[in-house]
């Protein structure tokens, strides 16, 4: 029987990229989207024409505790079982101090921190039946700061902090961990120059930006890695060492 797993915000970007390889692997895939409805159900419907009752599609809104409860139980029905969770929805924007407030707070925090800590919470006794795994999708900027994105760096380090509890509190059976991306992907809606991208990529050792696939594939690393727990994998072309 092949294993599943719920990627959230998986409908696009590095969501779907990390759906298509563990597909190829195969894995049967549930899709969490908000608002991606076409993408989604495109993805969804394509692993389906290939491989039957593959891939299922389930939208909810993680600002609202109700659906967050709700992708918990519509998960369990899709296989009746659970192998694993990659929390990779986040909400990106700047907050400077002048919009620093309350509606800003619970839209960056909601998504980045607490949803995945009620998901955690909702589908460990699934998880820990398979003897499973959850992978976090942080943010490498935790350990430096970036500029005017307070709330977003506080949501991001309390997932890196999570990560290393939960690989305590879940142990022996589930083993947790987190990937840190660097420069992968512009932010959502933003098209960076060429001048911008050789700024960026004059602070990678490397001297490359990296893409979807380079997230996907420490996916797969960690979850086929039998004996790595509560670790941040930063893959970031070596841009946290300088």
């Amino acid at each position: 029987m092949s294993k599943a797993v719920l990627i959230t915000g998986g409908a696009k970007r590095i969501g779907k990229s990390i759906a298509e390889v563990l597909w190829t692997k195969g894995w049967n895939i549930i899709l969490h989207y908000r608002s991606s409805s076409k993408d989604a159900m495109s993805l969804v419907n394509n692993f389906n024409s290939k491989r039957a009752d593959s891939a299922f599609a389930i939208k909810a809104d993680l600002d609202d505790p109700k659906e967050v409860e709700k992708l918990v139980t519509d998960t369990l029905k899709c296989y009746g079982s659970l192998d694993a969770l990659i929390n990779n929805a986040s909400t990106f924007f700047p907050t400077p101090i002048s919009e620093i407030n309350d509606k800003n707070w619970e839209a960056l925090i909601n998504s980045n921190l607490k949803a995945p800590i009620f998901l955690i919470a909702g589908l460990a006794d699934a998880i820990d039946k398979n003897k499973g795994n959850i992978i976090n999708i942080t943010d490498i900027n935790v350990e430096r700061g970036l500029a005017n994105h307070s709330i977003y760096i506080a949501a991001k380090a309390g997932l890196d902090a999570i990560t290393k509890v939960f690989a305590r509190d879940l142990s022996p059976n589930i083993r947790v961990n987190a990937i840190a991306p660097g420069a992968i992907l512009e932010p959502p809606g933003v098209s960076w120059t060429k001048e911008q991208k050789q700024k960026i990529i004059k602070k990678v050792p490397l001297k490359k930006m990296g893409d979807e696939t380079d997230i996907s594939n420490a996916v797969l690393f960690l979850i086929e890695s039998d004996y790595v727990t509560g670790q941040i994998i930063n893959v970031d072309g070596g841009k946290s060492i300088i």
